[in-house]
């Protein structure tokens, strides 16, 4: 099965802020079974945005390539890996 061509970004750890390497993402909130709708969030002009579920501030790093900060907040699925 091909990867997200959306990135998806969690904050389980409820970091104060997330920082993106992508202004289009998927917020899923939390891991699973713990996460909230996925969320697709476009920032258009604006360098941040908060999710409406659960309140994630995320604030565009163009440095990252598409990552985040901190890295473990990017979500991978391993049944689509599998």
């Amino acid at each position: 099965m091909a990867e997200h061509s959306t990135p998806h970004f969690h904050n389980t750890a409820g970091h104060a802020e997330v920082r993106v390497g992508s202004k289009e993402f998927m917020c899923i909130g939390a891991l699973p079974p713990f996460d909230h709708p996925h969320v697709y969030i476009d920032m258009g002009a604006d360098n941040q945005a908060v999710c409406p579920y659960c309140s994630t501030l995320y604030v565009f790093d163009a440095s990252l390539h598409g990552g985040a900060s901190p890295a473990d907040c990017v979500y991978h699925d391993d049944a689509e890996a599998a």
